[in-house]
């Protein structure tokens, strides 16, 4: 039975294919979860039209992420703490205070599309580090941000 996914399904597909399977493994399990449909003519134009105005609009937001990757790349921000006389920090500093220091440049970036680099999630000394921007899932851009003391 050829049926379209509509969800990610493990030796079977990915969301969105049409695929061959069972009858039995369609009609008692796949259908009646949610996982798929039936793969009808009208379903295979629905489906069709589907990925073709889904492609545009992942273009046009691909295209925006581009656009918005050029004006951030490069950019550096600073990350205000509390210090000690010793150069740690009362605490850390993590992609919360990162992503509040891009909303006050001016761009709003939620804080789980931002990755320090360098292993840790935390920075608990004063200095100038690195941090990746995920804007899409292809475009990904590289900022500066240096933690300063109080």
């Amino acid at each position: 039975m050829e049926i379209i996914l509509k969800q990610d399904v493990a030796h079977v597909g990915q969301a969105n294919d049409i695929v061959t399977v069972r009858n039995g493994y369609a009609s008692n399990y796949l259908i009646p979860q949610g996982y798929a449909i039936m793969a009808t003519s009208s379903a295979k134009k629905i489906h069709a039209e589907n990925l073709k105005q889904r492609a545009h609009k992942e273009s046009k937001i691909r295209e925006q992420a581009l656009a918005a990757a050029g004006q951030i790349d490069g950019l550096t921000v600073n990350v205000v703490a509390k210090v000690s006389s010793s150069g740690k920090i009362f605490g850390s500093v993590n992609n919360i205070q990162i992503a509040e220091a891009l909303v006050a440049k001016g761009y709003d970036i939620d804080r789980r599309n931002i990755t320090i680099l360098g292993g840790d999630d935390h920075v608990k000394e004063v200095g100038i580090y690195q941090a990746e921007v995920k804007l899409h899932r292809d475009v990904k851009v590289r900022i500066q941000f240096e933690v300063v003391g109080e």
